[in-house]
């Protein structure tokens, strides 16, 4: 059953399960909708670079904090073409562009719309990350065709002014609104290592699982410090903190793309594999996201060999799994309990 009006206490719960217990949940659900072995991989191009006027406490780009990043305009259209042909050769099923906006101006949205339009041409899907968006901005893009328009809520509602103040959260839910009215697909999630507790990655959650539809895709981040930034010196987080995190979401928002974002340069294989097993099946290709390194593509390529993974194709089908295909899952379950009691 599909739920929008979780507790923080049931949720909670589920997270504090013994891990054990938690990743079996997870994984069972996630046979109930999705490919077992498979996953979903998404390519992100920074468009434009720098010199935003938010002050988001983790990001490089904001214009008030020195990292030393160089400031890029507008990128031009064919290079986001050919960057998005590049993509699809190397496995890409959808091509994300960013953008450093607060929103994007008035200016910029011929050209945006052009870029969903070439992009889509060469057969993928389109997501776009511009900021915050009004109606008559969503429709835009909605009628160019843009698949996915991204817009993280980064962490809890609590804890969010320790980390922007430039816009609300309040801001933030109206922009998901905005897109889901002009028919696009929700694509959100947040970041963990943001000095937050567990009680705001569980606030996160609830957030997201309890809009009035689920995230298309959730993608979560893993915080990656950058010098210059409010951030930089940030506490640690326990990687199985951030597994637990992502398979309480598989296990709230069941039919939700889980996609494992940035930071994955600093998780080792083992993670990873972990995530995968809770329910992860989205990950972003390229060497960069946006501004901060990414794993090679043939890193990745190779942990989906050793693991049996395979990415999905265009066009693949959300749901393979009938019950009658779970019940057989299960029972197989069930025969390597009995083998292995036998021993």
């Amino acid at each position: 059953m599909i739920k929008h009006d979780w507790t923080r206490d049931q949720i909670a719960a589920i997270y504090e399960q013994p891990l054990m217990d938690l990743l079996m949940q997870a994984q069972t659900l996630h046979r109930e909708h999705h490919h077992a072995n498979q996953v979903q991989v998404s390519q992100l191009m920074s468009i434009k670079t720098g010199a935003c006027p938010e002050d988001c406490a983790y990001c490089p780009q904001a214009g008030i904090y020195d990292t030393g990043l160089d400031k890029e305009k507008l990128a031009a259209i064919e290079a986001v073409v050919e960057q998005a042909r590049a993509a699809k050769a190397s496995g890409a099923t959808r091509f994300c562009m960013g953008a450093a906006w607060r929103e994007p101006p008035a200016k910029a949205m011929p050209v945006l719309t052009a870029m969903v339009s070439e992009v889509k041409a060469l057969g993928l899907e389109t997501c776009m990350t511009l900021g915050m968006l009004d109606a008559d901005q969503a429709g835009t893009l909605a009628e160019a065709g843009l698949d996915y328009y991204n817009h993280n809520l980064d962490t809890s509602p609590e804890h969010y002014g320790n980390i922007i103040t430039t816009r609300t959260y309040g801001d933030r839910l109206e922009t998901l609104a905005e897109v889901r009215n002009a028919g696009m697909k929700v694509c959100s999630g947040g970041i963990l290592g943001l000095d937050e507790s567990q009680n705001d990655r569980i606030g996160l959650l609830q957030s997201l699982a309890n809009l009035p539809e689920h995230p298309d895709s959730v993608p979560i981040n893993q915080l990656v410090k950058v010098p210059g930034t409010p951030l930089e010196d940030a506490e640690d987080l326990d990687p199985i903190d951030f597994v637990r995190t992502v398979a309480t979401a598989r296990i709230i928002m069941p039919r939700s793309v889980v996609r494992l974002s940035a930071g994955r340069e600093i998780m080792s294989d083992e993670m990873q594999a972990l995530c995968f097993m809770a329910g992860a099946n989205s990950l972003f290709y390229g060497e960069t996201l946006l501004t901060t390194p990414n794993p090679e593509t043939d890193q990745d390529q190779a942990l989906f060999k050793r693991m049996g993974i395979q990415t999905t194709q265009q066009g693949d089908p959300v749901k393979t799994y009938t019950p009658q295909a779970k019940s057989a899952w299960e029972q197989k379950v069930d025969s390597l309990a009995k083998d292995a009691m036998s021993l």
